[in-house]
């Protein structure tokens, strides 16, 4: 009776604001065939015995006549129950109004500002529209193309090589045992993660610098590699040098910062698996391969699933490192927009717009992609 009751009661105010009426027929004939629920399909379970208990009391309390009128009976009673939270919690409901507002005006009022992708805007005149003009240019324009061949390639090598390097990393320290030299390094590793990427452009341009004060250059010629009397390798001016050194300076900066998550997973191994090793006559290689890496593989995939929704957002790292030389192969959407709106005499707001709805709908499309994926993986998505 407690059970029944706390459904029909406690939980209905619950239930009321995630119920999942959204709920596929193909969810529902799964729920049926007995398998084990995902959290989502527990939730739609849950609602549905909730739903069904709260129309039987309505039916049984001669409130309606037949189901039908049972059904419009609850929902209208749902409607009510969600004003009355509201009032019950407006304190709550104010201090998360300046809030509401903030996020209105600073990320859904610019929105609207999409209407000019079909407008030719520019500083001088008034917008005329033009369609589908500016997609037609933007899809027929090579440097729009390499732009965004540039942004999945430099996007997606990042987030695998530094995924990588961190796990490798996170193995590492898990293996060290003295306990002050692992907080030691961990805390140097960290560092460069809180640098901005302006402070960070600037020390790697004086490192890789050609002339007489650049490091590398310097020990390049002090080992006779290069010409001592001659001119330095501009490494982020050549197309051949810039991506390596692109990756290799976020391996510096975010590997450290990326294996916090993987650390956290590390500690949560059961001791026993490695003491099951120890009496098998396991290496400490082989413990590495056969327990550690297993127990992180859920982790290293979801890490991936979360930041491949993120590829089309690059541009700080980019922009603070590139320059005309190397367009080629390190521009990316972002600073394509950026040099199409702020670098040109009379731009064309319009079709930095479209370039930007466009960047937008792909990004939007990786999340959706990215939630599906995750469902398939956790069982739960990430939206």
């Amino acid at each position: 009776m407690g059970n029944d009751s706390e459904l029909r009661n406690g939980s209905t105010e619950e239930v009321a604001k995630t119920m999942p009426e959204n709920a596929t027929k193909a969810e529902k004939t799964e729920i049926k065939s007995g398998k084990k629920l995902t959290p989502r399909q527990e939730k739609i379970l849950k609602y549905d015995r909730v739903k069904a208990r709260q129309i039987e009391d309505i039916m049984r309390q001669g409130l309606a006549s037949n189901e039908a009128e049972a059904v419009a009976v609850w929902k209208k009673g749902r409607t009510k129950r969600l004003w009355v939270h509201i009032w019950a919690h407006r304190g709550f409901y104010l201090m998360f109004l300046p809030v509401a507002v903030f996020v209105l005006i600073l990320y859904y009022w610019p929105m609207l500002g999409i209407r000019y992708s079909f407008f030719d805007y520019k500083p001088v005149g008034s917008p005329s529209f033009v369609g589908l003009a500016h997609f037609q240019k933007m899809f027929s324009t090579k440097a729009f193309w390499t732009s965004f061949g540039n942004t999945l390639f430099l996007s997606i090598m990042k987030l695998l090589i530094t995924t990588a390097t961190s796990v490798i990393v996170s193995v590492f320290l898990n293996e060290m045992k003295n306990i002050y030299a692992k907080k030691t390094l961990q805390t140097l590793i960290y560092l460069p993660h809180f640098m901005s990427w302006a402070v960070v452009a600037s020390i790697f341009s004086l490192i890789l610098s050609p002339s007489a004060t650049g490091m590398i250059n310097g020990i390049l010629k002090d080992l006779n590699i290069i010409n001592p009397d001659g001119s330095g390798i501009y490494f982020l001016a050549d197309k051949a040098w810039w991506r390596p050194i692109f990756f290799l300076i976020n391996i510096w900066k975010e590997t450290g910062w990326g294996t916090v998550i993987f650390l956290a997973t590390l500690s949560g191994i059961n001791p026993e698996l490695y003491e099951a090793a120890d009496i098998d006559g396991a290496s400490r290689l082989q413990k590495i391969w056969y327990v550690t890496v297993p127990a992180l593989s859920q982790t290293i995939i979801i890490v991936l699933i979360l930041n491949l929704a993120k590829v089309m957002n690059m541009f700080e790292s980019v922009f603070v490192l590139y320059n005309s030389a190397v367009y080629d192969v390190s521009d990316v959407i972002s600073t394509y927009i950026y040099r199409q709106t702020f670098t040109i005499a009379l731009p064309n707001y319009g079709y930095t717009t479209a370039v930007g709805l466009f960047k937008s709908l792909v990004g939007g499309g990786l999340v959706i992609l990215c939630n599906w994926i995750s469902k398939k993986i956790r069982g739960r998505g990430i939206l």
